[in-house]
């Protein structure tokens, strides 16, 4: 019996791992607001999947929506050396 608890630690320890290093930052922050749906608490789920806490919420505090302005050109050549397309992505 005790080898068998020993055994279900090492591998949700294990589950817990998999999932801060290789699930997309959309579904971590998805699991984190349905757990703490559950009763869990949220910052120390935020903390253990590598998120931000209130990420998911709908309240838009995350930050993932941020973008950064595209660079301005001040070169006297009007751009042609380089261009910088900007892409929107929505999720």
């Amino acid at each position: 019996m005790l080898q068998e608890l020993i055994v279900l630690l090492v591998v949700v320890a294990a589950l817990v791992q998999v999932c801060r290093k290789f699930l997309p930052a959309a579904l971590r922050q998805r699991m984190v607001y349905a757990l703490s749906k559950k009763g869990f608490d949220q910052d120390k789920l935020a903390k253990l999947f590598k998120v931000q806490a209130d990420c998911g919420s709908g309240c838009g505090s995350c930050g993932s929506c941020d973008t950064t302005p595209a660079p301005i050109d001040t070169s006297d050549d009007g751009g042609a050396k380089r261009r910088v397309i900007m892409l929107n992505v929505q999720r």
